[in-house]
């Protein structure tokens, strides 16, 4: 799953603005973050169209960059995220970024950016996520 950041000068109405652009072209948001870092607002969007969202931001003069995310399901109980976050800390892999897409009181779908993808892919592989199930994500 790809998703993009845009990073911008933090400003009343940026939200809206970047929201206004993505609909007016007919781009839905599937999940987002937003942060704020010493004046700089950092917004992770998870959509089903990153490279036309991408295009829309830039020529709307953002700064956008693509990630590639690994997506998990967990079960949704206590202590399933700790499981699978040591397992990588343990494999010295480095979380970047991470999203939560989907609860449902039984299973818990997470996008995760990591520093070494290959390496992640392996390891998590019983927990991967495959497209069809994504699907049924809102």
């Amino acid at each position: 799953m790809k998703s993009i950041t845009v990073i911008a000068d933090d400003r009343v109405g940026l939200l809206a603005d970047i929201s206004y652009l993505l609909g007016k072209a007919k781009i839905n948001i599937e999940s987002i973050g937003l942060e704020v870092v010493a004046g700089k607002a950092v917004m992770s969007l998870t959509l089903k169209d990153p490279e036309k969202a991408k295009t829309v931001l830039e020529h709307a003069g953002y700064e956008v960059t693509e990630t590639n995310m690994i997506v998990v399901k967990l079960n949704d109980q206590p202590g399933e995220l700790g499981k699978i976050t040591s397992m990588m800390a343990q494999e010295k892999i480095n979380i970047e970024n991470i999203h939560m897409l989907s609860k449902d009181g039984k299973a818990t779908i997470i996008a995760i950016k990591v520093d070494k993808p290959k390496r992640a892919l392996k390891l998590l592989e019983p927990y991967l996520v495959n497209r069809e199930e994504l699907t049924g994500v809102n």
